[in-house]
């Protein structure tokens, strides 16, 4: 089950740069969270986004525990079991944003913020997400270190979303 836009609280976060990490400062879109937007499976998640058509699911795992960023696209991630609470930003930014994300909320992450896993909650190995990413796109991980520059100076060239990954022609990733 799919909720409507209308039926779901969204929190949008714009969050500076902090040291290497560019966090939103590039392309000025949000971080995005739809807090219980849906109720799926990973298979009915991954058919929902190929039915939209704006990403295609690459895999079904948990968050990685090093924060990190990508430089060559945006990233949706769409929580399918268990919750967790999570670090945007990196962990060493007074700006940081750790909010607790849990089955059924869906996160758009832009290219550049920063994001790890801080605390998996209740039993072990339970929280996973669906990670799909724009068609055509190819994931990249960057740490915020030295040498990175370069990487960095491309998030100015990733395209926006041409629909909302999880709502199509009218969601909140097009008001932003």
């Amino acid at each position: 089950m799919f909720r409507s836009p209308s039926e779901i609280q969204v929190t949008s976060r714009q969050i500076p740069k902090w040291e290497r990490i560019p966090n939103t400062s590039i392309q000025s879109k949000p971080l995005l969270i739809y807090h219980g937007a849906f109720n799926a499976s990973p298979s009915e998640l991954k058919s929902h986004f190929n039915s939209i058509g704006e990403v295609e699911p690459q895999w079904v795992y948990g968050m990685f525990p090093q924060s990190h960023f990508h430089s060559t696209t945006h990233e949706v991630l769409g929580v399918v079991s268990g919750s967790a609470r999570l670090c945007f930003a990196g962990e060493g930014n007074p700006e940081r944003f750790e909010p607790t994300v849990q089955m059924g909320d869906l996160m758009i992450v832009p290219a550049g913020v920063s994001h790890r896993l801080l605390d998996e909650l209740g039993s072990g190995g339970s929280f996973k997400m669906v990670g799909a990413y724009p068609k055509n796109k190819v994931w990249d991980m960057c740490y915020g270190k030295q040498g990175e520059e370069e990487k960095v100076k491309g998030i100015e060239r990733v395209d926006w979303f041409h629909q909302d990954p999880l709502f199509g022609a009218d969601g909140p990733a097009l008001h932003v």
